[in-house]
Parts: structure tokens; C-alpha cells; sequence
């Protein structure tokens, strides 16, 4: 690839990730609960033999063969299934919510790799053109007649060892970038990438707050793992509520019972059915306020979730909106004044109308600057990708919807 690009990043990182596989096995275990929890218990099967004995207390021999299956109370099963669906579900709302944070995660990383590259190359520019300065500096010293004096020099000097040391600083930071995008990317910290992107579009259109607050409010996989949670917690009072009722045990029974061999004992076939009897109610009572409570306790965390995001979207349009309006002011006004400051300087100072510091000054203004623009580039894009990731899903789309 000529440059590493958010699209094949994003795609490569879900694919390769081990979060996103832990979170879907995750769901997959709780998937596997429903056939568990509907199911019946298996059936019970005994026999039982009695030997015969001989003498004056001679008995016939007995034998007994019992059958029984257990049944809840009519609407225990559908609501165990129901609580184990609704806890599945909550499950895959995890996973979406782990594969945003993950699509976030690879976005930023690679805004801080864009971000230092292009630091590298203003720095290099800067270290350039310092050089040109100072070769220019000494060349006028060197004519004498006033033109240039030794201070300009070992100005030259300083400048351009503050651009060294910001060097060592960027080449320290760029192989960190690379370690976090490799990292996400479940490879070795080490392993070379592509380029990072040489630039970065400002073209996305942002909706209205309300647009999209309300597509947050669909899409939040957040919301929709607790209004699942909640769902299964009134499931369980339900289920809480019908343990007060007793479970049937029916059963078959095909047995001779031992006796004297005198008398004609011959195999009976019997059928009968055993309850167990809910007369504990104190634990029963118990088991439904925890029931009750943990819904009450739900749907205040979702209350307070459902504002957390309204905040979040309005927060996240706000920080955009304002990376944005940043962002033109620099690339209409700004960068273009200080780049004609430093060639008005350049001019003034060759035909000794400023000293040299003043030169450098305006050359230091500019790379300043021209840091604090792409800065404000990363960050307009780090903020669409968290407004993206508070909306749960692209702008674009909730447009569509509405």
C-alpha cells in the first residue's frame, strides 16, 4: 500500500483483534444457555429387586420398576427461556458495542500517526530552511561592513538545536504510533506499516444535534444491552413470582411387593404424581424484592445512560463543529499570513531592514503554527470518530433514516 488508510485499517483491525473474537464467544456461551434452561430434566428411572427366601418365614421375591419425570409450573420454562434470550442478546449488543470501541481505537491511533508524520516533515522543513538562515547569516558576517554580526549565528544555532531536539522527540514518538496501530492489529509492536495518510479530507457534512441524538438513542448498543437486561430481570421477577407454585412429578410404577409365600402377590402396575410443597415463603419473598429491586436498580441505569448520551452526542457535535470552523480558519487566513510574514522577513532582513531575530522569529511562528494545523486536522478527526462512535453509527446514515 502507498499509505495506510482508514477504511482498510478499520476493516483489518476487526478482523484480526482478539477483543472482538472474546466478546463473540462470549455471546455464543450465552446462546448456548436457552436449550439449557428450557429443557426438562431428564427422566428418573429405578428398578429395585427383592430376593426370595425359604424356611418358616419364607418370602416371595419383589421387584419394582419406577418412572418419573419432573414438570415445572405451567409458565416457569417459557420464562427461564425468555430470561436466557433476552441475556443473549445483551451479549450481542456487547459485541457491537466492543467492535465501535475498536473502529474508535484504530481511528485515533491512526490520527496520531498521521499526525506525527507530518510533524516530522514541518520539523525537517524547518531544520532546512534554518540552515539556509544561517549559511545566509554567515555569509553577511563574513562580508562585514556591518551587514551581519556574530549574535545572528549563534541564534541560527539555538533555533536549530530546538529543532533537533523536537526531532529525537517525533522519532521517539512515531515507532510508539506504530506499536499501538500493530497492537490493534493483534502483530508484533515492531513490524513496519504503510505511510500514514499525506492528508486528510474535511468533506463530511454534520447534521442537526436532535438527528442526532435521536439516531444515538436507536443505535447505542449500550441502551439496547440494558433495555435486554432489564427485559431478562423482569423475566426473573416473573419466574420469582411462580416459584410460589408447586412442580409436578408424574410417574409410573410396575412392582410386586415381598410376602408370604402362601398368599398370591402379582405384579401391579400403579400411577401417581409428587409435588414438592412451596411452604417456605420467607425465601420466596426474598428471592422476588432482590427480583424487584435489581429492575428498579435497571432502569435507573437506564435513565441515566439514555442522558449520558444525549450529553455525549451534543458535547460530540459541539467539539466537531468547533474542529471544523478551526480548521478553515487556518487553511484560509492563517497559514497563509504567517507563510508571507516569513518571506516578508526573509526580503527585510537580506537588505538589513530587521535583525535577524526577527527572522527567526516569524520562521518559528510558522512552524508553530503549521504544528498547531495539523494538530487541529487530527483532532477534527478524532472528534468524527468519536462523534461516530457516541451516535453508534456514521451521521451519514442517520440522515438516511430521517
Amino acid at each position: 500500500m502507498k499509505e495506510l488508510t482508514v477504511d482498510v485499517l478499520v476493516e483489518q483491525v476487526l478482523a484480526r483483534n482478539p477483543t472482538l473474537a472474546q466478546m463473540k464467544a462470549a455471546q455464543e456461551a450465552a446462546n448456548a444457555r436457552y436449550p439449557q434452561v428450557f429443557s426438562l430434566e431428564d427422566p428418573t428411572l429405578s428398578v429395585t429387586i427383592g430376593p426370595a427366601t425359604y424356611g418358616s418365614n419364607a418370602v416371595n421375591p419383589a421387584q419394582r420398576v419406577f418412572y418419573s419425570q419432573r414438570y415445572p409450573f405451567p409458565g416457569k420454562r417459557r420464562l427461564r427461556g425468555e430470561q436466557a434470550l433476552a441475556q443473549a442478546r445483551a451479549a450481542g449488543d456487547d459485541v457491537e458495542t466492543t467492535r465501535l470501541d475498536l473502529i474508535q481505537a484504530a481511528k485515533d491511533a491512526l490520527y496520531d500517526y498521521y499526525l506525527v508524520a507530518r510533524a516530522l516533515e514541518v520539523n525537517a522543513t524547518n531544520l532546512k530552511l534554518l540552515g539556509e538562515f544561517r549559511d545566509n547569516a554567515l555569509s553577511r558576517y563574513r562580508a562585514g561592513a556591518g551587514k551581519a554580526n556574530e549574535q545572528d549565528i549563534f541564534q541560527a544555532d539555538v533555533d536549530i538545536g530546538r529543532a533537533q531536539e523536537r526531532q529525537i522527540t517525533l522519532e521517539r514518538m512515531k515507532p510508539v504510533a506504530i506499536a499501538r496501530l500493530n497492537t490493534l492489529l493483534n502483530r508484533p509492536p515492531a513490524l513496519a506499516l504503510p505511510p500514514s495518510p499525506q492528508s486528510l479530507r474535511i468533506t463530511r457534512i454534520l447534521p442537526e444535534p436532535q438527528v442526532l441524538q435521536a439516531a444515538a438513542l436507536k443505535a447505542r448498543p449500550e441502551l439496547q444491552a440494558l433495555a435486554n437486561r432489564l427485559a431478562a430481570d423482569q423475566s426473573a421477577l416473573a419466574l420469582a413470582l411462580k416459584e410460589f407454585y408447586p412442580d409436578f412429578t408424574p410417574f409410573a410404577m410396575y412392582d410386586r411387593f415381598m410376602g408370604n409365600n402362601s398368599q398370591n402377590f402379582q405384579l401391579a402396575f400403579m400411577l401417581g404424581v409428587e409435588m414438592n410443597l412451596p411452604v417456605r415463603r420467607d425465601r420466596r419473598q426474598a428471592a422476588v424484592q432482590e427480583a424487584r429491586a435489581r429492575i428498579a436498580l435497571r432502569q435507573a441505569e437506564l435513565v441515566k445512560e439514555t442522558n449520558a448520551v444525549a450529553f455525549e452526542v451534543q458535547q460530540a457535535y459541539e467539539q466537531v463543529k468547533e474542529s471544523a470552523q478551526a480548521v478553515r480558519l487556518y487553511e484560509k487566513n492563517i497559514l497563509e499570513a504567517a507563510r508571507k510574514n516569513v518571506k516578508a522577513a526573509q526580503t527585510a532582513y537580506v537588505t538589513g531592514k530587521i535583525p535577524f531575530v526577527t527572522l527567526v522569529e516569524a520562521q518559528r511562528n510558522l512552524i508553530g503554527l503549521q504544528d498547531r494545523y495539523f494538530e487541529a486536522v487530527a483532532d477534527y478527526h478524532r472528534r468524527w470518530a468519536n462523534l461516530d462512535r457516541v451516535i453508534g453509527g456514521s451521521p451519514e446514515s442517520a440522515l438516511q433514516e430521517n
